[in-house]
């Protein structure tokens, strides 16, 4: 097994965002616009209101990014703070917005830009245009199946709806999957009560979405059900739970879950497993056979065997070429 390959089994789990709490990022650019952008903040900002105010539950962290930081110029003259692009951001994000504006179309030619979005997709959850963010993103990535990053069309309007709409029809759309994200975490109530209190005037047009199903794809509970299996794999969980999660029968959620994530959910979770365990073993000193307790891998001479005929590999092999590769 090569050094790359051990590296990419670690860092997987290493770097994940800190479980608790979303990562959420605005990617701005001078002469963007802070009409779609501005709205996404307002969502997740209601929703920490509302979830501190209660029983507590799913935090977003927001944070808007440049690609040297400090202050942009929106289109409409307002400066914006933001924190500039760098290594912290590898670990990758729960949704990455690009915001539109007559300043996507530059944006798209910077490199810098493409080749961090690049960089971060593949830890990213979700990927989502506002508006001509759309030009940055197809610039950085063109869409491909096999691909587990998120790098969405908007499930939008046509550009001709768009247009007919104006800002009001960006703005609802940047809403939707933010929405659907908060109703994942919070419930739909907090949805409904977000969406009341930003959007009065436009909730008739969530309806689907804030309802009782909330609009949700297939798609979209299958890769729900994987957060939550990425997020709980330590414990002792089943693919009838993650069914369960989904809101699907165990046979409608394994054969979508193969047909969306291209794998089935019992690999998925021995991956996850796996990738705790790597991590354990690079940065603990913890015995093998309580590692394996501690990541649902049973005990020591199963988490050997699964190790073995995974990563071609024993798991102290794997400890002694890992802590070699970071110069321990």
């Amino acid at each position: 097994m090569t050094c790359a390959s051990l590296e990419s089994a670690m860092l997987r789990w290493v770097h994940a965002p800190n479980k608790g709490m979303r990562r959420i990022a605005i990617l701005m650019f001078n002469d963007c616009s802070l009409q779609g952008a501005g709205v996404v903040a307002e969502v997740f900002q209601a929703a920490n209101e509302l979830a501190s105010s209660g029983s507590g539950g799913w935090l977003y962290d927001v944070s808007f990014l440049s690609a040297d930081g400090g202050m942009v110029t929106s289109s409409s003259a307002l400066r914006v703070w933001t924190d500039g692009l760098d290594a912290r951001h590898y670990g990758g994000f729960d949704a990455l917005y690009v915001a539109g504006g007559k300043g996507a179309f530059a944006a798209a030619g910077d490199e810098r830009l493409i080749a961090w979005l690049r960089r971060v997709r593949r830890n990213t959850g979700m990927i989502r245009p506002i508006a001509e963010g759309r030009a940055l993103i197809e610039a950085a990535y063109v869409p491909d199946s096999k691909e587990s990053g998120e790098f969405h069309q908007p499930q939008s309007m046509s550009s001709r709806q768009t247009e007919q709409n104006g800002d009001a029809g960006d703005r609802l759309e940047s809403m939707r999957s933010a929405l659907a994200m908060i109703k994942r975490d919070l419930g739909g109530a907090t949805a409904r009560t977000v969406a009341e209190r930003l959007l009065a005037d436009s909730c008739s047009n969530l309806a689907p979405l804030l309802g009782e199903d909330g609009g949700l794809s297939p798609g979209d509970k299958v890769r729900a059900a994987a957060r939550w299996l990425q997020e709980n794999c330590q414990q002792s969980i089943s693919i009838a739970d993650a069914a369960q999660f989904a809101a699907m029968s165990e046979r409608n959620f394994l054969r979508r879950f193969k047909m969306e994530m291209g794998i089935t959910p019992s690999s998925f979770l021995l991956h996850e497993r796996l990738a705790v365990t790597c991590s354990l073993l690079t940065e603990s000193e913890l015995p093998v056979d309580k590692i394996a307790r501690r990541t649902g891998m049973g005990n020591g001479d199963r988490l050997a065997k699964v190790f073995r005929k995974r990563m071609r590999i024993s798991p102290t092999e794997f400890r002694i070429q890992s802590r070699r590769m970071v110069g321990g």
